[in-house]
């Protein structure tokens, strides 16, 4: 297995239109960074569960705020760069110091009820619902 030149892959670096058009690619986990932060919710009859797959960070990298009915998950990374391993030199590190995060739109919830988990680096969030009042059903069309 020889090494690539650039980064990742020789190919994908010469034909990725994206990054050439769009911008450059996550520096956290390079081209997977797409990946990170995959997100599954759940409804339930009083409430919604969110799981959220954050691989590679320890519970105390991971930050959850709840702020004006937004639910905002960061996570960040620190790598020491100095650190050397005593089995030997490094030939290819990939792994970086980052952030991600992603916010979702609860409403008004109070922090208190909601209910996090963090386990095998996945984020597991418990939030209630909040009762929405019913709009009022018109069978009548207005004419403008």
């Amino acid at each position: 297995m020889l090494p690539t030149v650039w980064s990742e892959n020789l190919f994908d670096d010469l034909f990725d239109l994206d990054k050439a058009f769009f911008g450059t690619r996550n520096p956290l986990y390079g081209k997977h960074g797409k990946d990170i932060m995959k997100t599954d919710v759940q409804e339930s009859d009083t409430s919604y569960t969110v799981d959220i797959d954050l691989p590679g960070f320890k519970k105390d990298e991971v930050n959850v705020e709840l702020k004006d009915g937004y639910l905002t998950v960061s996570a960040a990374k620190g790598l020491d760069k100095d650190e050397k391993d005593q089995q030997g030199r490094y030939i290819r590190q990939e792994r970086y110091t980052g952030a991600c995060s992603r916010s979702f739109y609860v409403g008004d919830v109070q922090p208190e009820d909601v209910k996090a988990k963090f386990e095998d680096g996945v984020l597991k969030l418990t939030v209630p619902k909040k009762d929405v009042p019913a709009l009022e059903a018109k069978n009548q069309i207005t004419i403008e």
